[in-house]
Formats: C-alpha cells, sequence, structure tokens
C-alpha cells in the first residue's frame, strides 16, 4: 500500500504538467499556423543537363518564384546534379518580368566571353558552382538574373580563374583597383585548367 500510494504521488505532478501543457499548447500552434497569405513557398530545381536548368529557372519565375541558392554534387538517386532552390515569399513585392539565364562551361575563358555578353543585356550575377554534367565533363555553372525594375541595368564583370592562390590574391587586387567588386567563388576542377579557383567581380557600366 505504502508503495501504490509513492506511486501516485510521483504521477499526479507529471499528469498535471502535461495538462498545463496541452491547454499552453492551443493557442501556440494557432500563433506558429502560418497563414496561407503569408506562407513562403519553395520550389526545388534538379538536373544533370544544364540547359534543362535554365528552362526550369524561367518556368519557376513566372509562377512568381526568384532564386534562392545553387549548388552542384552527387544527390542519392540523380548522381551528379546542379540543385537550385527558387523562393516565394508573399511578404516581398511581386516581381514581374525577371528572367533567369544559365551559363555553363568547361573553359573559364569562354565563360568570361558569355559572362560579358549576358552582362551587356542587363543579366546580374546570383549565384555559381562547379559541378560533373552527363555529357560535359566539368562545369563552371553561373546563373543571373534580369529584372525590369532593377536600379543597374548594365554589368562589367571579370572572371578570374587560377589554379594558384598567391596569383588570385594579386589579380583579385587588380580588380578591386578598378572598382570590380566580388561577388562570388568556387574551388574545383575543369576541364582545361584542372584544379582552379573561379572569382566572379563585377561593376555596373555607367553610362
Amino acid at each position: 500500500m505504502f508503495i501504490r500510494s509513492i506511486i501516485l504521488l510521483l504521477c499526479l505532478p507529471l499528469t498535471g504538467f502535461s495538462q498545463n501543457t496541452a491547454q499552453e499548447g492551443v493557442p501556440l500552434t494557432g500563433k506558429i499556423k502560418a497563414d496561407a497569405g503569408t506562407r513562403v513557398e519553395y520550389k526545388l530545381l534538379a538536373t544533370n543537363k544544364t540547359s534543362t536548368m535554365e528552362k526550369e529557372l524561367n518556368e519557376a519565375a513566372a509562377q512568381g518564384f526568384v532564386y534562392g541558392g545553387v549548388m552542384g554534387g552527387e544527390t542519392a538517386f540523380g548522381g551528379s546534379e546542379t540543385v537550385v532552390i527558387m523562393v516565394k515569399d508573399p511578404k516581398k513585392p511581386t516581381r514581374s518580368g525577371v528572367r533567369y539565364k544559365l551559363l555553363a562551361t568547361s573553359k573559364t575563358s569562354t565563360m568570361q566571353k558569355e559572362l560579358q555578353a549576358a552582362g551587356n543585356e542587363g543579366f546580374e550575377y546570383k549565384g555559381q558552382t562547379v559541378f560533373s554534367t552527363t555529357f560535359g565533363g566539368k562545369e563552371v555553372v553561373i546563373i543571373l538574373e534580369r529584372d525590369p525594375d532593377a536600379s543597374v541595368h548594365n554589368w562589367d564583370y571579370k572572371l578570374l580563374a587560377t589554379s594558384k592562390t598567391s596569383t588570385m590574391q594579386k589579380e583579385l587586387s587588380e580588380a578591386g583597383a578598378q572598382g570590380f567588386e566580388f561577388v562570388g567563388v568556387t574551388v574545383g576542377g575543369t576541364a582545361l585548367g584542372g584544379r582552379e579557383v573561379v572569382a566572379i567581380l563585377r561593376r555596373p557600366i555607367t553610362k
């Protein structure tokens, strides 16, 4: 009987705690649950063909999504893929007419030319990665965005690529002296350059 009384006394505060937690949890749950009009939505894009990714980026943009982030690497089922996260936040102003361009090449010299051509069309740098494509081998992938409402409409880009970090330090300093702003860097293997540090810098084109 004594043992049963002890067990009963020990159970009472636990039961009370459980009831208080449940009661307090009702309004808390109501606060956490997001209203349908304020929920942030996400769309994940994943492909091992960079040509497919640009199309998917623009299809998502047409649905109101904007670029969030990019990463290239191995996934469990897709193998080597480029993965992009797109975001739609109802609390932020709607951006209509946004377009995306994806540049992918195994030659950093080619990338500089394509990057500048995109900058002349008003595309702004958003992100970069390096990954192994199904047919293209090791590629540098850069995603750019053109927003018709952006304050800057043309960009001057500089791509720096070297296998020596000491060389990169010198080139970065020289670019900085010319007014270029650093926006991104990746380290990875490219077809011709081997293991390279690839840095992207930009400055607005003034007319």
